[in-house]
């Protein structure tokens, strides 16, 4: 088992990060640092670990993706995307720097790091990856949206931003997070039709967000979708939305395609 979306930061940034979470989304169940995340999730037999992280500010990337770096040298069940803000100086040079380092993709979040999907300086970095064959993990679905981010996330994500990027860039490899909440049916229909685009079921099948559950997105192309948690910060039980996928009972193929064999692959894990 590949658990696609797990969160490492810089010991600093997760008291920040956690108080974040309690006064604008939701009490996270879990509270560790770097080193409890990977032995919590690794002695309950998931067995690799997509470490993702994202940079708040310019100027932060380089640290971060060092650290990341070192910490999946000393771990290497643990697999980590760099991260990157878009339109800092050198932004290229940031992410050749942590390819060489070892870190197997790249991580955004534009919610956060409130950049369009379409803006300019995000070009540099689609060109980046996609010559680099390295996968970029990119939060661009609509949801969850929060006042507390910096600009309105509608006017900067969402399905409409995103085909026209699959389209431009052919051989970017791009994961959308969260199965591409809210508008699912608009990546239903990218996924039949762009053979680089790639979802992660991150809380979407966990039955916990008050609309009804997109099943049928694991039917379209599972060797396209990867589970993942976005453990820590998840207010429940880690291995609920685990559950709710092995209640649905899909044919092993599929399965086990979505709950290992599709991550395997986007990021080269043995």
């Amino acid at each position: 088992m590949v658990d696609a979306h797990v969160h490492l930061f810089p010991d600093p940034l997760w008291d920040a990060i956690d108080a974040w979470f309690r006064r604008h989304a939701w009490p996270n169940r879990y509270r560790l640092n770097n080193a409890g995340v990977t032995e919590f999730l690794l002695s309950r037999g998931i067995d690799r670990i997509v470490a993702l992280q994202y940079a708040h500010r310019p100027g932060w990337a380089r640290s971060m993706n060092r650290e990341l770096a070192a910490t999946c040298a000393a771990h290497p069940r643990v697999t980590g995307l760099a991260t990157v803000f878009p339109g800092e100086p050198d932004a290229r040079a940031i992410l050749e720097e942590a390819f060489a380092l070892g870190l197997a993709g790249v991580k955004l979040h534009l919610h956060v790091q409130a950049v369009a999907v379409d803006d300019p300086v995000m070009d540099e970095i689609y060109r980046c990856c996609a010559d680099h064959g390295r996968p970029l993990v990119m939060h661009a679905g609509r949801e969850p949206k929060s006042p507390a981010y910096p600009r309105d996330v509608y006017e900067l994500c969402g399905a409409a931003r995103i085909e026209p990027v699959l389209s431009r860039f052919p051989s970017l490899k791009l994961c959308i997070p969260h199965l591409g909440a809210d508008e699912y049916d608009a990546h239903r229909r990218m996924l039949e039709t762009h053979d680089n685009l790639w979802l992660d079921t991150a809380m979407v099948l966990a039955d916990y967000f008050p609309y009804p559950v997109p099943w049928g997105l694991l039917a379209v192309r599972p060797e396209r979708v990867m589970y993942g948690t976005d453990f820590p910060n998840i207010p429940y039980a880690w291995d609920r939305e685990l559950q709710c996928i092995l209640a649905r009972k899909l044919d092993r193929p599929a399965l086990e395609r979505i709950l290992g064999g599709t991550a395997r692959e986007l990021f080269g894990l043995d």
